[in-house]
């Protein structure tokens, strides 16, 4: 098999959708044992005791839980259906089968803005 040059390759995967990216991706990660995640922020803090390095990875997706419907289920049930695109029967059986995810792997506004909509309309919430 001929070598392929940096330009060839990348030519090819402009060619690709995404989900034949994907599929690419996760065919490239079992083969070769490894993963494409992106690079984490690193925080170095200084340790009286010897200077240890401590990495801290900082987290950027968040799932809201709903936890209780509350007093005001039908309310509740309302806004999941606003938050979600779900429809009312599955709105109903996520509400009714608490403790569910309402949203998941959301950034953190989102997460807030949800758990306060959530909570507006009576719901416990918890983010996560």
């Amino acid at each position: 098999m001929a070598k392929l040059s940096q330009e060839d390759l990348l030519a090819q995967f402009e060619e690709m959708t995404l989900i034949e990216l994907s599929e690419f991706v996760k065919a490239f990660e079992e083969k070769f044992d490894v993963t494409a995640a992106a690079a984490a922020p690193v925080v170095v803090a200084g340790g009286a005791a010897g200077g240890e390095a401590a990495q801290v990875e900082e987290k950027d997706e968040f799932d809201v839980i709903l936890t209780g419907a509350g007093d005001k289920k039908i309310q509740v049930i309302k806004v999941v259906r606003e938050l979600t695109s779900l429809g009312l029967k599955e709105a109903k059986d996520l509400v009714d089968g608490t403790p569910k995810p309402v949203l998941e792997k959301v950034n953190k506004e989102a997460a807030d803005k949800a758990a306060e909509a959530l909570k507006g309309a009576g719901a416990s919430v918890e983010v996560k």
